[in-house]
């Protein structure tokens, strides 16, 4: 039998043996994604005295050094000590639990008069209107549409990549979305002045920090997986910072009579 997970008065059941990761890999090399001007992720071998950390060149063990910077570098997950100046509000102080339903929704952003690409309110409540089941669960996971293979190595540093309008942020905290997914660089504009109004949006920073809430970038959903319900679980390293590299991984969920 397999094991169930409640949501909104309903039982759902999901096979733990069918994992959909939609995180992207962390890999040395000039093709991985990038953005923000982050050096790419590089891995270099220990060596102290006589030992090798490479048992291709004769050590005994593979030991290595890894420089890598999660905001910029692959999928990751932050929380409002992103924008906050207080070093205790740290990713593993601030995620505590790490399944959840999740509603995964693809939405085409729009163009701006000023040439920006922008995923609107009022596409996302469209999308939202046309699932059987509109509620909103705890995490909310955007695609964006076309769905381009191409996001998995995409270099965006300097090409001003698509983004959310704030107005999403807040209609999200308004259905009390605590994880917020996309498969973008940043909700934010790359640069603007550091306003970083979704941001904002998003946490309630600094008015009403919601401790508990957090955005998570470079995400990828294959197009065989469609929109819809699932349990999601996010994965992360146990480091006191503001951001991790993480691994989001979901499970269908299927209602029980």
């Amino acid at each position: 039998m397999l094991p169930t997970y409640p949501y909104a008065g309903r039982t759902y059941a999901f096979d733990p043996a069918a994992p959909i990761d939609i995180s992207l890999p962390l890999a040395p090399g000039e093709n991985q994604v990038n953005c923000f001007w982050a050096e790419p992720v590089q891995f270099d071998t220990i060596r102290v005295g006589s030992f090798v950390g490479s048992v291709a060149l004769g050590g005994s063990t593979n030991y290595q050094r890894v420089h890598l910077t999660p905001h910029g570098n692959g999928t990751h997950t932050e929380c409002y000590g992103h924008i906050s100046p207080d070093p205790a509000v740290t990713l593993n102080q601030c995620l505590r639990r790490f399944l959840f339903v999740a509603r995964l929704v693809s939405v085409a952003p729009r163009p701006q008069p000023n040439g920006d690409l922008v995923v609107l309110l009022a596409d996302v409540q469209a999308a939202l209107a046309a699932q059987p089941d509109r509620s909103l669960p705890e995490a909310f996971i955007l695609r964006t549409l076309p769905n381009d293979p191409a996001k998995r190595h995409r270099q965006y540093s300097g090409t001003n990549p698509t983004y959310i309008e704030p107005a999403l942020a807040e209609f999200l905290v308004e259905h009390g979305v605590q994880h917020f997914l996309l498969d973008l660089p940043s909700v934010d504009r790359e640069e603007d002045a550091g306003q970083l109004l979704a941001h904002h949006a998003f946490w309630q920073y600094p008015a009403q920090p919601r401790y508990a809430a957090t955005i998570t970038e470079l995400i990828f959903v294959p197009d065989e997986v469609a929109d819809g319900l699932y349990l999601l679980n996010i994965q992360i390293t146990s480091l006191e910072l503001d951001a991790s590299p993480s691994k989001p991984v979901l499970y269908r969920l299927s209602a029980q009579a």
